[in-house]
């Protein structure tokens, strides 16, 4: 069961809430959030959905995001940010770890740990990240008999067929590809690393009526855009897939540089969430009053001063 208190549990499986979503007229946004505490904290901000990507989640295990990391990384993953949250989660299904077996078996793995929706990508291992070079991609009808493995496997996990074909192909091969992947029984399409506002629109015009996903990763081959110019373009969702694990990386990396440099962390406090501030994100006292045996911690508020 979810982590957070049981009046807050939903009652609707994950899927059928990330659909719900999407039937508003405004994007959905999902900004990464792999690990509990990242998901807590975006949901504090006001998020309704999250995403959590292959690569993230790589990067925290200190691997690169080659298709290395295995359903059950990936599921323990899901089940913290889920439980914690109890938002629907959009998880990265790289290229399904295998053919269509394995596929099925990711998919029920990842709805039964509590996943919303899951993207497919149509790579060939070992899998590179979409705004990189040199992708090697799968056979268009290989890719749609993953697609058609997962929708016989799912129960309400919702299906977005990713094609990293722009790059190869151009947007002839990308767009027919989608439109394969649709008829296999995707239920959106991920169109990844598309380079121009122009490319996003042509992609758009040419899917009429198809829910369409967009990935806003910084220092890639997409350029900025918001989510209200991706929604004029023609997409119903967009992610910002290791935003906070680049933010949370560099904010480490100068933890570490200054207690190198000044023998401990006095000249970061300033950066730090307190000790109050953590207890209040991930609701403390509420776990505290459930257990009757507990006393309610009194938290200190400050650091005590050297005479």
């Amino acid at each position: 069961m979810p982590y957070v208190i049981a009046d807050d549990l939903p009652e609707a499986p994950a899927g059928q809430r990330f659909r719900a979503l999407l039937e508003r007229p405004q994007i959905l946004r999902m900004p990464g959030a792999h690990l509990g505490i990242a998901a807590l904290l975006a949901k504090q901000a006001g998020f309704e959905a999250l995403y959590m990507s292959g690569a993230a989640m790589s990067a925290t295990m200190g691997l690169p995001d080659l298709g290395m990391i295995t359903v059950d990384d990936v599921a323990w993953h899901i089940r913290q940010v889920a439980r914690a949250s109890a938002l629907p989660v959009l998880v990265d299904g790289d290229t399904g770890y295998g053919e269509a077996l394995n596929v099925m078996h990711m998919v029920r793995s990842f709805e039964e740990a509590g996943a919303a929706a899951v993207h497919l990508e149509d790579q060939l291992l070992p899998k590179k990240c979409g705004h990189l070079n040199d992708k090697k991609l799968a056979d268009a009808h290989d890719m749609a008999a993953k697609v058609a493995a997962a929708r016989k496997a799912r129960r309400h996990l919702y299906l977005i067929a990713r094609t990293d074909a722009a790059a190869s192909e151009g947007m002839d091969g990308a767009v027919a590809r989608a439109k394969l992947y649709l008829e296999a029984g995707a239920d959106a399409i991920f169109p990844e690393a598309l380079t121009t506002k122009e490319m996003f629109v042509e992609f758009a015009r040419r899917m009429p009526g198809v829910k369409l996903l967009a990935n806003m990763t910084e220092f890639g081959r997409t350029p900025f855009f918001t989510a209200e110019e991706f929604q004029a373009m023609g997409y119903a969702m967009v992610i910002w897939p290791v935003s906070h694990l680049r933010v949370a990386a560099r904010s480490m990396e100068e933890l570490y540089g200054a207690i190198k440099a000044d023998g401990g962390t006095h000249n970061m406090l300033a950066r730090m969430q307190t000790r109050a501030q953590l207890y209040e994100t991930i609701r403390y006292h509420d776990y505290e009053a459930l257990d009757s045996t507990l006393v309610r911690t009194v938290i200190p508020t400050g650091m005590p001063q050297d005479a």
